[in-house]
Formats: structure tokens, sequence, C-alpha cells
């Protein structure tokens, strides 16, 4: 997966709450979270991490994030777009990720969908970044009781993706990708990852 650089972050009690107390979500929030991707494989990890997560923690989900990277080949989406009933088989004996039929199987299609859009569009990073002219949505929260759980841009993605054949992509899990892959910066202002990510306040 390629990122955008990355820099250590102090560790600051101005950290947005919802990552504290545990290190994974720590690392996972001072490295990842809102950070502007551009590399498709990475598109397809968070879009397969995202379904899944569907009424589960995302914690649970970072903490499986290893063995799912396995299990789906690196989430090479040219290698899962050829999975077969056998691998389904597969995955769901794979005590280490999720093991949900619909889930396995969506992602299966969403593979598929992928490489539409990216014979379309030339890439799905450039698919996902029309939706917001190139540049993130620069958001100024200042508390966690200010971040929705959808917005009607996430709506109209959400319903565009649907129509192009993929599962698992409601609004409030693609809202969630939109936050994860840095399309909208919704770190809470007095965090230092807000500047950051911006390249301001290093």
């Amino acid at each position: 997966m390629k990122y955008a650089a990355r820099r250590p972050v102090v560790v600051s009690e101005k950290r947005c709450p919802w990552c504290l107390g545990d290190a994974t979500y720590e690392k996972y929030h001072d490295e990842e979270w809102g950070v502007p991707v551009h590399d498709d494989t990475a598109w397809f990890e968070f879009l397969t991490l995202e379904g899944f997560q569907a009424g589960l923690s995302w914690l649970t989900i970072l903490k499986k994030r290893g063995n799912f990277r396995k299990a789906f080949a690196g989430f090479d989406v040219c290698k899962v777009a050829r999975f077969g009933p056998k691998d389904v088989a597969r995955l769901m004996g794979d005590a280490g990720i999720v093991r949900n039929r619909q889930k396995i199987e969506a992602t299966i299609g969403n593979a598929r969908a992928f490489l539409a859009v990216q014979k379309e569009f030339g890439s799905f990073d450039g698919y996902m970044w029309k939706w917001v002219g190139g540049k993130p949505i620069v958001n100024r929260r200042k508390t966690l009781r200010e971040l929705p759980a959808k917005t009607p841009l996430a709506e109209r993605i959400s319903d565009d993706m649907k129509a192009r054949g993929f599962r698992f992509v409601g609004p409030t899990i693609i809202y969630a990708h939109m936050q994860a892959t840095g399309m909208v910066n919704d770190h809470i202002v007095t965090c230092p990852r807000w500047k950051r990510i911006q390249g301001r306040g290093e």
C-alpha cells in the first residue's frame, strides 16, 4: 500500500478521542486515518475492510488486517476477481478473518466491479477523487458529536457504486471510507493530525 509520507506524531491528549486507549487504534489514527490515498491497491483494501466492518467494530477489523491481507492475495484486485467457489470455501474456513459468506462473496464481486471502474476511468483513484474535485474536503469539527454518520455526497457515491454492482457500500460505509482515505479531513480541529494532513503545523 502507498500513502502520503508519514511523520511520527507526538502522543497527545488532543488526539481524536475515538482512538484513545488502544495502541492499534492510535497507530492507525496517527499514520493512516485521513491521509489521502492515491493507490488502487490501497483503495481496494479499504473498500474490502470497510465492507467487512459492517455490524462490527473497526478495531476488530484492524486487528485482523494482516490476516485479511493474506486471505485476499495482498488485496491484488485482479487475483481476487478470479476467486471462485474453492476460494470461498477456503475463506469460510479461515478463522483469522470474519467468516461471513455474504461479505466474502461481495468482496469477490466488488473486485470485478472495481476492475470495470478502472477500465472506464483509468483508475479507481480517478473515479473516487472526481467526487470531490480532486481535493480533500476539510471539515472543522470541534467534537466527535459533530461527526455525521453519512452525508448527501456519500449517499450519491453509494448510489452510483451500487448501480455499478458493488455491495456493502451503503452511505454510512462510504462516508467511513471517505474519512479513512482522506477524501474528507474529519480529525477534530484540536487534533495534531488535522493540520499535519494539510501540510501545516509540522
